[in-house]
């Protein structure tokens, strides 16, 4: 069982770090957690700099013209505005090679393998905060601070990890459990103590035009959500054609789209007409076949990972019970992991879970923070 320190420990820490008046960057996305990310820290003693990090933009006028979310460049001067009520600096740099590299390629990438990609935390872990981090200890910062609705703690261990924040409902822990200690013990994360509701009255007392401002979509680089049109004009040529629907024995049950236009437990847009509900079980690049079953075959109680990345603990010694979450709107079920080999990990749960899918991350948890976790086989 993960102990942390006691509370009043983890506070006098805390205040030893805002009365040595460290420089934090904060990543301001133009969004309302992020603004009220900065105005907070400022409010402990945080000598703070906002940065907007410039990260995608679609060559086409179409493609500019509907790009929405944390990657439109409009919310630079959203971020500005808030920067200039805060009386803080601000600058623009420019994430797009980095961003590029390691979530657009990625995700193109994976798709055309039969996976179903996690861009969020590729984002996170390479370019929100590797390449962020880099670039803002050359500014002489100390830390840098998000908007994510989670907390870091120290462990009794001496580890650090990402908590869940006192909000179920907007919890991104899930998409954080790629980051290294390294990371964490340079970031801070002050959203991760407040629900959405105070995050907004935060801003609202505090004049920051962001208060109510929508938040951003799930994906911000694919903002009409048509993630095939997308892959299509990133990879030109080399996205496969139509293929055939089929059952797990192989026999054709129609044709279908292409293989980036669907993901494993999918049961919309199938456009079969088998008089029932049927779903996708699996995907099969090197055929470009699609497999379609019954609703109890998208359920399993076993799955194994790798790209293993361990936070709270420091390896897996022996067999440990955890709660997995296998997508971000799980809610995750009590399982047994243990090591399957080098970079591997297994994975038996209690209760079959619906649609295990290859690419997506699985997250381990225990007493509310991140142990670790990996991609999906």
């Amino acid at each position: 069982m993960v102990t942390v320190y006691a509370a009043e420990v983890l506070y006098s820490i805390e205040e030893g770090i805002r009365q040595m008046a460290k420089k934090v960057v904060v990543g301001m996305s133009g969004g309302v957690d992020s603004s009220v990310a900065a105005y907070l820290l400022k409010k402990q003693g945080f000598d703070v700099i906002g940065v907007t990090m410039q990260m995608w933009q679609e060559d086409s006028a179409e493609a500019r013209e509907n790009q929405g979310g944390c990657c439109d460049l409009s919310v630079a001067e959203d971020a500005r505005k808030v920067a200039d009520k805060l009386d803080i600096p601000h600058y623009v740099i420019p994430f797009a090679a980095e961003f590029k590299e390691k979530v657009v390629d990625y995700f193109v990438a994976e798709y055309l393998a039969g996976r179903t990609p996690n861009p969020c935390a590729a984002c996170n872990r390479y370019v929100k905060w590797e390449a962020m981090l880099q670039r803002s200890i050359e500014m002489g910062a100390d830390y840098i601070a998000t908007g994510h609705y989670a907390r870091i703690v120290k462990l009794e261990n001496g580890r650090y990890a990402v908590q869940n924040s006192v909000t179920a409902q907007k919890d991104q822990t899930y998409a954080l459990y790629g980051l290294t200690q390294e990371q964490l013990v340079h970031t801070l994360m002050p959203v991760g103590d407040y629900t959405k509701e105070q995050i907004r009255q935060i801003a609202q007392e505090a004049g920051l035009e962001t208060a109510y401002k929508p938040d951003s979509q799930e994906i911000c680089f694919i903002p009409d959500h048509d993630y095939a049109a997308f892959i299509d004009r990133q990879a030109g040529g080399r996205v496969p054609g139509r293929g055939h629907f089929v059952t797990a024995k192989g026999e054709i049950l129609g044709e279908h789209l292409g293989i980036t236009h669907y993901t494993v437990g999918q049961r919309k847009g199938l456009n079969l007409a088998m008089g029932r509900p049927v779903f996708v079980t699996e995907i099969r690049p090197q055929t470009d076949e699609v497999v379609i079953g019954e609703a109890q075959d998208v359920f399993s109680d076993t799955l194994y990972c790798h790209h293993i990345n361990y936070m709270g603990m420091a390896d897996l010694p022996e067999i440990r019970r955890v709660t997995a979450k296998i997508r971000y709107a799980h809610k995750g079920e009590e399982c047994l992991i243990e090591k399957a080999g080098e970079d591997r990990i297994k994975c038996t749960f209690a209760q079959p879970v619906r649609a295990i899918t290859p690419g997506q991350a699985v997250v381990f948890y225990e007493d509310g923070y991140v142990l670790g976790g990996g991609t999906i086989l």
